[in-house]
């Protein structure tokens, strides 16, 4: 086994990822402000062996308020994933989640691509929602929730100014933004082909800038700056 990491999960849902963490031997804190999460996520953990329980901890609380719960340089990855399209104004949070990094720790982010909003009404056909999207960066999601996205440029002036500047960043869901979750998956041979070709095109330009979705990765400086 590799470097055993202390992760935490900002928005952990259902500890899905977190749980998968665990399991691969890291140390993880998943973070979730929604109870009914929470209690799913509890459930979940009950099941697992003892060695896996006492490698996570789940903790109720807001990803704005990580510095009520833990120390700076707490943490060598900190995950917040499908978090910041809820949350109004996000430097505020982003820089709170920079300095819980130990130096050279990976902040990872998953947020909806401002850039590409048009996307996604349009290739279903719906060109008045497509016109639409092109002068925003507000959505309506599959929820039904109005909630806000990102755009790579922005983001990446924001990491480079709290000292997590941007080391990668990659395309999710390229191809497959329409597809809905009540479809049946596809044979072995073709899923393998549809995740090598998300693969691909989240990595390859200009594909991945019409991604409906964007991971970013950026790295805490080894120095960090005083007051960090």
């Amino acid at each position: 086994m590799g470097r055993r990491l202390r992760v935490l999960d900002v928005g952990m849902g259902q500890g899905t990822q977190a749980l998968r963490l665990a399991r691969a031997g890291h140390s993880v804190t998943g973070l979730e402000s929604d109870a009914e999460m929470l209690r799913a996520a509890r459930e979940s953990l009950e099941g697992e062996p003892e060695g896996i329980r006492e490698r996570m901890r789940l903790i109720e609380g807001d990803g704005r308020d990580t510095g009520v719960h833990f120390l700076p340089g707490s943490f060598d990855v900190v995950l917040c994933h499908g978090v910041l399209m809820y949350v109004p104004e996000p430097d505020p949070m982003l820089a709170g989640l920079a300095r819980m990094l130990a130096p050279g720790g990976l902040l990872s982010l998953l947020v909806r691509n401002a850039d590409a909003l048009a996307m996604r009404p349009g290739t279903a056909g719906d060109f008045a929602g497509a016109l639409a999207a092109f002068d925003t960066d507000t959505y309506t999601n599959r929820l039904g929730l109005d909630v806000r996205a990102d755009r790579l440029d922005a983001l990446t002036a924001t990491l480079a100014g709290i000292a997590a500047p941007l080391h990668a960043w990659y395309g999710v869901r390229v191809f497959t933004d329409n597809v809905g979750n009540e479809v049946e998956l596809p044979d072995t041979e073709q899923l393998a082909r549809v995740l090598d070709a998300e693969d691909r095109a989240g990595r390859t330009d200009p594909y991945r800038r019409v991604a409906a979705l964007l991971h970013l990765c950026g790295v805490r400086g080894q120095h960090l700056p005083a007051g960090s």
